[in-house]
């Protein structure tokens, strides 16, 4: 079975509560439409409930009756909301009467709703900026326990199978943070263990690249891959993870056993993280375009609960399946 397949299949066991903020917008309310038919989520759509019942009957839509609607302008839980946000921003000076109108962002209220525990996890960002997405997870829903930074994690779906888990491969950093400290970079690849788990169901083996292998090379650069490694040993001890290691030390197991001999990550690394977001972005898209690899993301990590991101270019197709990867999250979670 290939990796999406098992992954809605999952999906469909854990009936996680799914909510979509941008319920006005054509895709979203046709991937919503699907997942309800599939089962891939209990799905909670933000929006007007006359808007969202007369698109659904011009779009031909038959499943959405069956979706929890909630009007952003007139719910019973707006007053507990927003008294919420005032306290868990009074620090920052929110008063009630930014809170009154914040809470009517169907983003702010969808990331209230998270936090409450009304809502297992979100998608958006069809028709929203990243930024609009992120603001209020950041300020309300957080990152997670022993997390400080979100980052983003592509699945990339290899056609040649000798490459990382049965051609599966998660690279990460490829979408937030651009110039992480060793630190920051030790969590992204915590995070990205905890999203290889959760998600591919295969136990990670986590390169952390470089331009040097084992000391091959001299450079600040080089060092803060070597403290990284150090440190992510230290948050989690039980991971597999090695480097500094060049990404065909990485990979190819003759590679890797002339450079690193040894290491029980060269030459069968599943998970890649690299050094900033420059290069993870650029490699996934080479990869991607080059190799004919399916890229599956990116997958927000280190949020306290799955709030993930979508392309303003995305596809309904694109959509659903975020649906389906973010109830895995959830469940991860619990």
């Amino acid at each position: 079975m290939k990796l999406l397949d098992r992954i809605k299949q999952n999906a469909k066991k854990l009936n996680m509560r799914i909510v979509l903020p941008e319920g006005y917008e054509e895709r979203t309310l046709k991937a919503a439409d699907i997942a309800m038919e599939q089962g891939l989520a209990r799905i909670i759509l933000i929006g007007n409930p006359d808007e969202i019942a007369s698109h659904s009957s011009k779009l031909g839509l038959k499943n959405l009756e069956r979706a929890q609607v909630v009007d952003p302008e007139n719910h019973e839980r707006m007053d507990y909301y927003i008294e919420m946000m005032v306290e868990l921003r009074k620090n920052k000076g929110m008063t009630r009467e930014e809170a009154s109108k914040l809470i009517r962002d169907p983003l702010y209220l969808g990331a209230l709703m998270i936090k409450n525990g009304d809502a297992d996890g979100e998608v958006a960002g069809a028709d929203r900026a990243t930024g609009d997405v992120l603001r209020p997870a950041f300020q309300y829903v957080k990152t997670a326990p022993g997390i400080s930074v979100v980052s983003g994690a592509f699945i990339m779906i290899h056609p040649d199978r000798q490459f990382g888990d049965e051609g599966v491969m998660i690279f990460a950093d490829g979408a937030v943070h651009p110039d992480p400290t060793d630190k920051e970079l030790a969590e992204i690849a915590v995070a990205t263990a905890k999203t290889a788990r959760d998600i591919c169901g295969f136990e990670p083996r986590i390169a952390m690249l470089s331009f040097s292998t084992k000391g091959s090379a001299k450079h600040a650069m080089v060092d803060k891959i070597v403290s990284a490694v150090k440190i992510a040993g230290e948050i989690a001890p039980d991971l597999m993870i090695d480097g500094e290691l060049q990404a065909d030390a990485a990979l190819v197991e003759a590679i890797g056993q002339k450079k690193a001999p040894g290491s029980k990550i060269a030459g069968k690394a599943n998970v890649l993280i690299f050094p900033n977001l420059e290069s993870g972005n650029i490699a996934y898209k080479l990869v991607q375009r080059l190799a004919g690899a399916e890229a599956l993301g990116p997958i927000l990590q280190g949020i306290a609960a799955p709030i993930n991101d979508l392309s303003r270019g995305c596809s309904v197709s694109d959509i659903v399946s975020m649906i389906a990867i973010t109830s895995n999250q959830a469940a991860g979670r619990k």
